[in-house]
């Protein structure tokens, strides 16, 4: 008994194929503990499917990704994360790309294959454009490997504002007046027309756009999760269950399904961190869910018969306790409740290719 995702495979591949159709110089990523919800092995096994297409290299989020995804890829692995200086540079293969953020890290792996980060409007890390002389100074080494650099941009766009191009095209000139050929630019959130501008102003540079949930996500109707029912309990109003032995508000079934905290159902991604819910529609709805989880009455990710449940209690680790109304047929023993989750932020039991 688990929570399943289950992908449907050909729609699923399809979907990978018409990416890369836009994005021929596609890197793909595959990162994260749970690997977008799919596993880093599973995500392997698809990119080196994308290898006959020309696919020959995929970016991981860390080292200790790249030390997992080693043994299910034979193509070139990047590791977004950038060294840090002192960091333990891990027995990984040759084939294992670094992503430096400085100079200073760029020295410190000497001898291994590189690539130089550059800070862009996102203002995460990369490197400064003032440091391009010590750059340069450092690629006169002839045991510097450094394969090509890279620039994230931001996902949201600021209408009339800041031209990404542009900003993407200045750091090309800027290494180039500088001496240092960019014979590939690895680019993040550029759309298929701005990286064609961007090639277009600099043809002796290869952009090879980095991406992930587009390419393993951007179907959502490929993949479902489901959870299986481990009980089916009848309730009368007024009956206590649960940790918190809270009263039943009427007449109906309760359900014990998996999928917990531990799953990360029932957990929130923070999109609007910082500046709270947009629109007064969105609003609205945050200030009901909120006055609604004061009486502890929050809306689970499962549904029946196409009806979203409530959970009856607030999740376990494992398990999630819903109630079904009394005028609803509810569900048998080992049946699986679908559940709209976020893959990213859902650790799943297994993964089926239906």
């Amino acid at each position: 008994m688990s929570l399943t995702l289950h992908v449907d495979a050909e729609r699923w591949r399809a979907h990978q194929d018409e990416v890369l159709a836009r994005h021929p110089d596609l890197v793909p990523v595959a990162k994260g503990v749970n690997g977008y919800g799919l596993g880093i092995a599973t995500l392997m096994e698809a990119a080196s499917k994308l290898a006959a297409s020309g696919v020959e290299i995929t970016a991981v989020g860390t080292a200790a990704e790249a030390e997992q995804a080693k043994d299910h890829y034979s193509g070139r692995l990047l590791v977004l994360t950038p060294y840090l200086v002192g960091e333990d540079v891990r027995d990984l293969p040759d084939r294992v790309i670094r992503t430096v953020a400085s100079v200073e890290a760029l020295e410190a792996l000497t001898g291994r294959r590189a690539v130089v980060d550059l800070k862009t409007s996102m203002r995460r890390f990369g490197l400064e454009k003032s440091e391009i002389p010590n750059l340069a100074a450092a690629l006169e080494s002839d045991q510097t490997r450094v394969e090509g650099f890279s620039v994230h941009m931001p996902l949201d766009r600021i209408t009339g504002g800041h031209d990404y191009v542009r900003e993407a095209s200045d750091w090309v000139e800027a290494l180039t007046a500088a001496g240092i050929p960019v014979p590939t630019l690895f680019v993040s959130h550029l759309s298929p027309a701005e990286i064609s501008t961007l090639a277009k102003r600099h043809p002796g540079t290869t952009v090879r756009p980095r991406i992930g949930t587009e390419l393993w996500l951007g179907d959502r109707g490929a993949l479902q999760a489901r959870g299986t029912i481990h009980s089916v309990q009848k309730v009368s109003k007024g009956d206590r269950f649960g940790y918190r032995q809270h009263k039943a508000r009427k007449d109906g079934y309760l359900l014990t399904v998996s999928g917990g905290t531990a799953h990360g159902v029932g957990m929130e991604n923070p999109k609007n961190f910082g500046r709270g819910p947009s629109g007064l529609v969105n609003r609205a709805k945050f200030i009901r869910r909120t006055a609604l989880a004061l009486l502890n009455r929050t809306m689970s990710p499962f549904s029946w018969q196409g009806r979203t449940l409530w959970f009856a209690e607030p999740p376990h680790m494992q398990v999630s306790v819903l109630f079904v109304p009394a005028d609803v047929t509810p569900p048998k023993l080992g049946d699986e409740l679908p559940a709209e989750v976020s893959p990213v932020m859902t650790h799943v039991d297994r993964v089926v290719f239906d």
